[in-house]
């Protein structure tokens, strides 16, 4: 799909009506529809979020764009509406759980291998460990509270085994920041930041929501552990963003991203319904875009291109299995850990952290406990005797 920011104008903004018959239709079916379309609903559904914060940002900090901002919203508001509730009731809270895990490690993971900055790319295969470990965790309390195999989620696309166990996940506060890109950054290092640090946003959200509906003590405190990893994760990602752009700056940058996003859907969903959708809110982003970028250069009297290059798009992340990369990050960097922002061996990780995860860990950790006697393997997944499943710190 061969896309120009400058020169697809998209649909207009008072042509963006949508019902609550459109909003809410068939939702997609656990086992029938392929894994990756809930993976690309997971993302697009946090796309959107975080779009509707960033225009919140920039609301009240500009008074001339706020009815423009306004309008915008509530597009966006029922575009994630739609998204959202193409998620279904067959999915139980858990298992939708095991597709945001799913959704973390396979766009991560395609995110890193794209990435052409080499720090930042580091920073994608460091957290990539953690969610792949979390899906591990997680995938045990499914079979602990349901019974039932989380591969039915996963579809063998990936693995579930442990990874950086969640335990060394629990850093101090200044040991999970980033240096950020800068004002030359390629228009991909600006996408691939923006769309994990939603990505995480919405994750940390909904655990935060679902965590206290479980009455298993276990479970609820799985989840608390894992979103306070999450909220890392925010920091992590939100700290590879350039705190130098202005809010209108920012709103550009978003509403590229999601057009990039939404092209990169459509291009390889496999539902026509939902693929339907993809190619409906593409429109609606180039029409947002153009929107965007006019009240950029009437408010900051710059040339866009300082921030988007000649509007080509970059290549799209890739939806399908990335197995083998994750097995090659997990085998060579699940011993890193950080020091300020900088990745170090185990021996050097900074100090203030080992001190915040004694604390943290005094009472135990849930998610050592709730995959003490568990063990995965299959056909589809790294075999290993139970004894080897833990690895090495």
């Amino acid at each position: 799909m061969s896309l120009n920011l400058f020169q697809d104008k998209g649909m207009a903004l008072d042509r963006q009506r949508m019902s609550w018959k459109d909003m809410v239709g068939k939702p997609i079916s656990k086992l029938d529809d392929d894994a990756f379309t809930r993976v690309r609903i997971i993302l697009m559904n946090g796309l959107e979020l975080d779009s509707l914060r960033t225009k919140q940002v920039a609301l009240r900090m500009n008074a001339a764009a706020r009815p423009l901002l306004a309008q915008l919203m509530r597009v966006e508001q029922h575009q994630a509406t739609t998204i959202n509730w193409l998620l279904g009731a067959d999915h139980s809270p858990l298992e939708t759980t095991i597709g945001y895990e799913q959704t973390a490690i396979e766009v991560t993971a395609s995110v890193a291998q794209l990435e052409p900055d080499t720090y930042l790319a580091q920073g994608y295969r460091y957290a990539l460990l953690e969610d792949f470990d979390h899906l591990y965790r997680y995938s045990a309390l499914l079979d602990r509270l349901e019974g039932k195999d989380a591969n039915n989620i996963t579809q063998g696309y990936t693995d579930i085994v442990p990874a950086r166990e969640t335990w060394f996940h629990h850093r101090s506060p200044e040991h999970d920041l980033l240096e950020p890109y800068g004002p030359d950054a390629a228009l991909a290092t600006k996408l691939h930041a923006l769309t994990l640090t939603g990505g995480e946003y919405q994750t940390h959200d909904y655990y935060m929501n679902i965590g206290p509906v479980f009455a298993d003590p276990l479970a609820r405190q799985l989840y608390a552990e894992i979103a306070s990893v999450e909220s890392q994760h925010i920091t992590h990602y939100g700290s590879m963003l350039n705190p130098m752009e202005s809010p209108l700056e920012k709103l550009l940058i978003s509403e590229a991203c999601e057009v990039w996003n939404y092209a990169g859907c459509a291009a390889q969903e496999t539902n026509p319904r939902v693929r339907a959708i993809w190619e409906r809110f593409l429109d609606y982003e180039l029409g947002h875009f153009q929107l965007a970028l006019q009240l950029f250069k009437d408010n900051e009297r710059r040339d866009p291109a300082e921030v988007l290059g000649d509007g080509a798009l970059p290549p799209f992340i890739q939806f399908q299995s990335q197995r083998d990369f994750v097995r090659q990050v997990v085998e060579q960097e699940t011993g890193l850990r950080k020091d300020g922002t900088q990745y170090v061996g185990t021996e050097a990780e900074g100090k203030s952290s080992l001190v915040y995860r004694d604390a943290v860990n005094a009472g135990g950790s849930p998610s050592r406990t709730v995959s003490a006697t568990y063990s995965w393997t299959s056909g589809t997944e790294l075999m290993r005797e139970p004894g080897e499943l833990e690895l090495a710190a």
